[in-house]
């Protein structure tokens, strides 16, 4: 399996992201000039876009492409459709559940087999949820210290609105499929689009 290890913080800068959206809490006094120097074209804006979206969500090149293949064929936008695949994922709703301090931890804390889908054990990080799945931590995870700490650091993190959360179970039911208006960060989907179909 790749592995992406550009540093965090740097990527972060680059990119024009708080750290806070791949859940690191350092705070970076960001310049404002620091991206801005130089006149971008058209085409570093549209993969710009990219790279932040594979960042955010650790996913490589080929994969993201295959997302981008999914969402054409869906109906509505394909740039939310891409948002909305990327969101479904089982380590990024692990994330977004607070079981997780970054999406990096929660990839692996799944491929690991802590947790469950609708009762049955899932270890593919990528795995797609479904509205009125539920995903909750398995009954051997949930003695373990490690959670415990995660659900601490993350408690002032915003639950999104499309999980309906039980912190004191370890679970959460997908009400609705998450939607671009949902995320903690801001991205121009269609750029995205608008590179691939050229």
């Amino acid at each position: 399996m790749a592995v992406n290890r550009d540093p965090i913080l740097k990527r972060c800068r680059y990119l024009g992201i708080s750290p806070t959206v791949v859940g690191i809490d350092k705070s970076s006094k960001k310049n404002p000039n620091a991206n801005s120097r130089r006149k971008v074209s058209e085409y570093g804006l549209q993969l710009k876009e990219k790279q932040k979206l594979k960042f955010i969500y650790g996913v490589l090149e080929k994969q993201f492409y295959h997302y981008y293949e999914i969402a054409t064929k869906m109906e509505g936008q394909a740039g939310n459709n891409i948002i909305v695949l990327l969101e479904s994922r089982l380590d990024n709703v692990v994330y977004r559940m607070g079981l997780a301090a970054t999406r990096r931890e929660s990839r692996q804390l799944v491929n690991h087999g802590h947790f469950l889908v609708n009762g049955k054990r899932v270890d593919i990080p990528s795995y797609r949820i479904k509205v009125g799945d539920v995903i909750s931590l398995r009954d051997k995870s949930k003695s373990s210290v490690k959670f415990k700490e995660n659900l601490e650091k993350t408690s002032t993190r915003v639950v999104p609105l499309w999980l309906d959360e039980n912190k004191d179970e370890f679970k959460a039911t997908v009400t609705r499929l998450p939607s671009a208006e949902d995320l903690d960060y801001d991205v121009e989907a269609h750029l995205i689009v608008e590179l691939y179909s050229k």
